[in-house]
């Protein structure tokens, strides 16, 4: 509660200038590009997993093939 009073009393000067707006966008693109990290680590960890997919099934058919041939 005190924390809320303090931040209140703090940020009231500054809205009347803008800069807590300018706070509050620059916390909002923080958390937007924090997003899109965690996006594309999941994107790149999907796009290996298929690439190891294929690797494996790659294999396979060269195990397949040497089999067949002997």
């Amino acid at each position: 509660m005190n924390k809320l009073l303090i931040l209140v009393a703090v940020l009231a000067p500054l809205a009347g200038c803008g800069l807590a707006e300018v706070g509050v966008a620059g916390g909002a693109s923080a958390a937007s590009k924090a997003e899109e990290v965690k996006q594309a680590q999941q994107t790149e960890a999907r796009m290996q997993k298929q690439i190891d997919a294929a690797y494996g099934q790659a294999a396979e058919q060269r195990k397949a093939a040497e089999a067949a041939s002997e």
